[in-house]
């Protein structure tokens, strides 16, 4: 797939729910879990164990048909890019920006969403080829920092992630994010093996991004 229908079907996503589970199970689970609730884009941790497999496993459940976009994250240098992309992973995502990861997945023709926080950074990011730049961790920032960031770089798509909730995450929206990741409070029931919980939470989360 072409990289311009990647970006495409991801910012149709709105919300990426980034999973971050203890076991490939769990992950397995609670991945399922926000898909059944209307989150369609996620993005699979290389924190979590055999993430790889994770991915290869969500790509046969999840066909293009479906409208999942899946990803990875905390992709931290150029070999886990690659073992990622070859796992089938559309989109990678750090916590920083980093060259080496940026040129791989040019190589590649994946999108590559870099953490960024300062404007330093983001631009070094839009200068290696990053289409969006993910603002992490947000719940350093107000919502009105992307305005501030637009102003002198008009061009830049950002998906905050840390700190998103369903108070805030119109905010986020209102104040120009492309999309948004979310975490930890997305994922409450996994402890308790409640997927269902996961999947409610989900829902909301999904319902009230398509609201702005």
């Amino acid at each position: 797939m072409k990289k311009g229908e990647v970006l495409s079907r991801l910012e149709k996503t709105g919300v990426v729910a980034v999973v971050r589970e203890q076991t490939e199970l769990q992950a397995l689970k609670a991945a399922q879990a926000v898909v059944a609730g209307g989150i369609l884009g996620l993005e699979i941790t290389f924190s979590v164990p055999d993430a790889a497999s994770v991915i290869t496993q969500l790509k046969k459940m999840y066909p293009l048909s479906s409208g999942v976009v899946i990803g990875a994250g905390t992709v931290l240098d150029a070999t886990t890019a690659r073992l990622a992309i070859i796992a089938g992973a559309e989109f990678i995502v750090s916590p920083s920006f980093n060259l080496e990861t940026a040129q791989i997945c040019n190589l590649y023709q994946v999108p590559y969403l870099p953490g960024c926080m300062t404007i330093t950074e983001m631009q070094q990011a839009l200068m290696s080829g990053a289409e969006i730049v993910k603002l992490f961790p947000a719940n350093n920032f107000e919502p009105e920092l992307i305005k501030s960031v637009k102003a002198p770089l008009p061009q830049i798509n950002i998906m905050p992630t840390g700190g998103i909730n369903l108070d805030n995450l119109l905010n986020w929206k209102k104040a120009g994010a492309l999309l948004v990741g979310v975490g930890g409070n997305l994922f409450q029931g996994v402890v308790e093996n409640d997927y269902a919980k996961v999947t409610k939470t989900a829902t909301a989360y999904s319902e009230k991004w398509q609201q702005a």
